[in-house]
């Protein structure tokens, strides 16, 4: 059996274990499948207010899934394609998330610069970081990733239309919301003030 589909295929069980603990108000979840075997679990300390489940989807396999299983779908891609199939699934109604990490600082070529540092896996695509098994697999996959590729794919800096005119693509293709990622734990806070002044209120205009 190929590794992909016994991906999904545990995923899909940890999905019904995860969905029935939420769901569970009182009592345990026992659960027999072919990769978990579960007794007697249970959430302790449940939310007033259910999580909602998302999957990361990238193909019709994933999408499938969320469609069927998940409260929203995410995706890196702005590919309209893939809410399409998540809709045909049963995702009718639900949440289309987009994701897309940018590097904010005052300086353009200091966000390139950590941007290509912490984040040039990023163009690789899902299927190859998929099967990257560890660390040093993703430096030798992004050893001839140039900070110009980066650049190219992600927007960095502080200008706010470069920014925009890379998130369009989410708004075009049927995303109804986006979550930013924002590169560098220490630029955090910078990031949150400048979004808060000038990127929100010129995203609101998609």
């Amino acid at each position: 059996m190929a590794a992909g589909r016994v991906r999904h295929e545990m995923l899909s069980e940890a999905l019904d274990i995860i969905a029935a603990l939420f769901d569970t108000a009182e009592g345990t979840v026992n659960y027999r499948g072919k990769y978990f075997d579960v007794e007697s679990a249970r959430l302790w300390d449940l939310p007033e207010q259910r999580v909602p489940i998302g999957i990361a989807v990238s193909g019709p396999d994933s999408c499938r899934l969320a469609g069927r299983k998940a409260d929203l779908m995410v995706a890196v891609e702005p590919k309209s394609e893939l809410g399409e199939m998540f809709d045909q699934a049963g995702g009718d109604g639900k949440s289309r998330v987009g994701q897309i990490a940018l590097a904010y600082d005052s300086d353009r070529e200091a966000a390139v610069e950590r941007a290509h540092e912490q984040f040039r896996w990023f163009g690789l695509g899902w299927k190859v970081n998929a099967d990257l098994p560890n660390p040093d697999g993703f430096a030798a996959a992004t050893q001839f990733v140039t900070p110009q590729d980066v650049s190219e794919q992600l927007p960095c800096g502080p200008d706010v239309e470069e920014h925009v005119e890379k998130i369009r693509p989410f708004a075009q293709a049927g995303f109804d919301e986006i979550a930013l990622v924002q590169i560098g734990g220490d630029h955090q806070q910078q990031f949150f003030s400048w979004a808060q002044e000038q990127l929100l209120p010129a995203l609101r205009s998609l």
